[in-house]
Parts: structure tokens; sequence; C-alpha cells
């Protein structure tokens, strides 16, 4: 236990569907009997092979050892045990080689050693313990029957659903079928393009309208920077004087005798003098 032969960890799955099945026990006990009438009720597909240990006495532990390792990397599945006994009799399952040969076994190893109370170690260092040769053969294969069942149901679940989605794709075409575009695709695309005229028509209308306020709303704005120019003032009778340099002359103090001065009128300039 303190160098971890017996932590789940390390316990390997047992195949669902093994097509070879190793047998490590005695070729004249109850348990190989029990193994096989089990085995070839439950899933018969699968190949079962023997090897004939000694799992009492003197030597059983080594010949335990010899068929584990036998069939490592042979088979998808061992199973290893007895029928009930004595402690004495059940005795190799405890030894220490057997208990490493199953936890280094490759194979996935199903325990299966004497009756319900009888515990070994190898019970504790096996991917799987099972109460019985007979339970050991129902854990390492399914059940027929139960898989022939379960086949069933989902063939039946499969064909109502496959049904149930051809009704609907059939509904749906149905549908399809029946608007105006499949019964008369000329008088559909007609209707289109009499409402694609209008709505050419209506967005027209509506840009005409738009550039017609829009240039309103420009002869305003022209209106009115026009009334503001100072050329229209002119037109008016008035007139800017300027000096030689261009400066506007706004004040009498601006002006200085005998300068020059531009007067500006709507229809040219003035040339003058001050006086």
């Amino acid at each position: 236990e303190a160098e971890g032969l017996f932590d789940n960890v390390y316990k390997k799955p047992i195949p669902k569907y093994p097509d070879r099945i190793g047998v490590v026990t005695s070729p004249t006990g109850a348990a190989i009997r029990d193994i096989l009438n089990v085995l070839k009720r439950r899933f018969p597909y699968a190949d079962v092979y023997l090897y004939p240990a000694l799992v009492q006495g003197e030597g059983a532990k080594d010949s335990i050892v010899k068929g584990l390792k036998f069939f490592d990397g042979k088979v998808d599945t061992v199973i290893t045990g007895r029928g009930g006994g004595s402690i004495e009799d059940l005795w190799g399952f405890n030894d220490e080689n057997v208990a490493r040969a199953i936890y280094n076994s490759e194979i996935p190893v199903i325990s299966a050693v004497g009756h319900e109370p009888d515990v070994t170690i190898s019970d504790f260092v096996a991917d799987v313990r099972a109460a019985t040769p007979s339970n050991a053969a129902e854990i390492a294969v399914p059940d027929t029957v139960a898989l022939r069942r379960s086949i069933k149901d989902s063939e039946a679940r499969l064909y109502s659903l496959i049904l149930s989605k051809l009704n609907f794709k059939r509904e749906a075409l149905k549908n399809i079928s029946q608007k105006n575009v499949m019964k008369s695709p000329q008088s559909f695309f007609a209707e289109r393009r009499l409402n694609l005229d209008f709505l050419a028509e209506k967005l027209a209308g509506s840009t005409n309208r738009s550039i017609l306020k829009s240039k309103e709303r420009f002869a305003k704005s022209v209106a009115s920077l026009d009334a503001m120019s100072p050329l229209k003032v002119l037109s008016r009778g008035y007139s800017i004087a300027t000096a030689e340099n261009g400066k506007v002359i706004k004040r009498v103090s601006d002006a200085v005798s005998g300068e020059k001065v531009i007067l500006r009128v709507e229809d040219g300039n003035i040339n003058c003098t001050v006086d």
C-alpha cells in the first residue's frame, strides 16, 4: 500500500467489447466452468483462452505469475482467481510476486478469488475486484441481450427522428410550392418591378423637392449676403474714401492736407486731393 500498488489512479479500465479474454485458473475447478458459462451466455463473440495454473498449494504463486506474464500484451482482459476455500487454499493470491505481476500487467486484470467475503491482496492490486468468478465474467463482457435491446431502441428512435425530419421538410416544401413566386414567377417579378418603379418615382420626387428647397435657401442666403455687401451700399449714393496706402479714411483726423485720396463710388474711383 505504501508503494501505491493499491491506488485507484493506477487502475486500468476494462475494455467494453473485448475480442480476446485470458483466464488464469485451474482447468478442473468450478471457477473455469462458471466463467465459461457466463461468457458464452452474455457475449459469445469473444475468444477465451485458458492458462492452466495451480491455484493452491506449493507452486501456485509461481504458476499464477507465469500465467499473468503469458497473457500480457496478447489479450484484451485477464481474469485470474479460483473458487472458494480456506484461507490456506487462497494464500497464493496473497503472494507479493503475484501482486506485483498484476500491478505490472499492461492488460487490465480482474481478480476473482473465492466468494464475496474472501479478500486477498490480489483483489486490492487488480484493476477490478469481482465477488466471484461468475461476477468476473459479467464484468469482463457486456450483455448481448441488453445490447440488442439498446440497438433496437436506438433504431426506433433514429427511425422516428428521420421520419419527423422528413415530414417537417415535406411540409416546408409544400409551403414553398404554394407561394406566388413558385406558382407564377412572372407575376411575382412583375409585381416587384412595379413596386420598384413606384419607389424610384418616389425617390425622384423626394430628391427634386429637396433640391428645390436647397435652391430656395441658397437664394435667400445670396440675397441676405448681397444686402450686406459694401457695393450695394455704394449704389444708394454712398462712397468710400481711402488713402494711397489703401487705409479707409473714417474720420477727419485720418486725412492729411495735400494727401492724395481715392474716392470709390458705384461706377468707379475718383482721385482727389485733401485741401
